[in-house]
């Protein structure tokens, strides 16, 4: 592998702990309660239900950006993702495009710069349990609906240390601010890694 440089931007997702949900008053509680009990037409998206935004998510994801060195934009907006998963009932879900609420921003690992591309909030979804030898799988929505913020960074990493060393920056900073537990083992915090793999330039001198 020396012949080849890596190049890695994350997508790191953080549940906010909010009392209730991102877009309804549901109790943000999806660990401690029996399976579906908090849910409500919005969550479940019932036709006719409309969304009001939690103000305290808001809030706490511009507070995030602030601390990161973000861009705080000065007009946001939300936007429906489509797309159909067994555990996403509404079969979109409201999340940021194009207008973020944060802009920009970075984090320092060591002393080098991972810049960041965009910090926008959007809404969890539901999830899915597979018991051991059934031909069938299980849906929770406590868990739909919770108050999830995107932290995305730009490709700045190269190694799969430098990855792990971002993630536990950021998750110090979230329990900092007091908008996370980001706990990793309860899916407080997970991230998708977008990994690009390229030979070396050769040195032609």
């Amino acid at each position: 592998m020396d012949n080849f440089e890596t190049t890695i931007g994350l997508e790191i997702h953080c549940q906010l702990k909010t009392k209730s949900k991102m877009f309804c008053r549901c109790n943000n509680d999806s660990e401690s309660s029996k399976p579906n009990t908090n849910v409500c037409p919005v969550c479940l998206g019932m036709p006719g239900t409309l969304p009001v935004a939690n103000k305290q998510a808001i809030e706490w994801t511009i507070k995030t950006g602030i601390a990161l060195g973000a861009e705080i934009l000065p007009e946001s907006k939300f936007d429906r993702k489509h797309y159909f998963y067994p555990d996403l009932p509404k079969g979109y879900q409201i999340s940021q495009y194009d207008m973020p609420f944060c802009h920009g921003g970075q984090i320092e690992i060591g002393g080098k710069i991972i810049h960041l591309n965009r910090i926008h909030l959007e809404e969890d979804a539901g999830k899915l349990t597979h018991p051991a030898g059934e031909k069938y799988s299980l849906v929770d929505l406590n868990r739909a609906g919770t108050p999830l913020m995107e932290i995305v960074t730009e490709p700045d990493i190269s190694s799969p240390a430098e990855a792990k060393q971002v993630v536990e920056e950021l998750r110090l900073n979230l329990r900092y601010l007091g908008v996370s537990d980001a706990d990793m083992e309860k899916g407080h915090l997970r991230c998708d890694a977008n990994i690009s793999v390229t030979s070396k330039k050769q040195d032609t001198n």
